[in-house]
């Protein structure tokens, strides 16, 4: 398809609304990432120089169904933006083996272990239908969250409720409480 300029463009996703990502054919510019990820739930106002940085360290992948994305217990060095698909999150249970906690779609991230130490990854994840992430150097946004504490507060400050969800389904799932007890303490 040629663009306004007469130039050669692609389709290279699409937004839940129906809209296309377009580049020109054969090229994948940072710029064209940062606005995915600006689009994208997690990122939505974040600073741009920040988004920027983010962009930075990012790439495009697909996964197919079945594969995996990581191991628990692998180290943990990337951080995915979802753009479209299914991936479950899981636990390995002694008596159980894998255990899915969570299920996570469009819209969401994914691994936040390479955030603190001791960057393992403490589930799976497992693609259930085919995926196309956004995905970031882990080890290079701790460096420039450690630079940068605006950044590193802002992405603190949006990881931190991914966690407490996943430790809540984590419970649900080992039976520890249901839902109606949270919020009590």
């Amino acid at each position: 398809m040629l663009d306004a300029k007469g130039e050669t463009t692609e389709i290279i996703g699409l937004h839940e609304n129906g809209s296309t990502f377009r580049r020109r054919k054969g090229e994948v510019t940072m710029r064209t990432l940062e606005s995915m990820l600006a689009e994208h739930p997690f990122f939505q106002g974040f600073d741009p120089n920040h988004l920027h940085m983010l962009a930075h360290s990012a790439s495009e992948d697909k996964f197919g169904e079945q594969e995996y994305i990581f191991s628990e217990g692998e180290k943990a060095g990337k951080f995915y933006a979802i753009l479209k698909g299914k991936v479950a999150l899981e636990a390995f249970a002694a008596q159980h083996g894998q255990i899915a906690i969570e299920t996570l779609a469009g819209g969401e991230v994914l691994g936040w272990s390479w955030l603190f130490p001791p960057y393992r990854w403490q589930f799976s994840a497992r693609v259930v239908e085919p995926t196309q992430v956004i995905v970031m150097d882990g080890v290079y946004l701790r460096d420039k969250a450690e630079e940068d504490h605006d950044f590193g507060y802002e992405l603190v400050k949006r990881v931190a409720p991914v966690i407490v969800q996943q430790v809540q389904q984590l419970l649900d799932v080992y039976g520890v409480y249901g839902p109606h007890k949270r919020g009590a303490s």
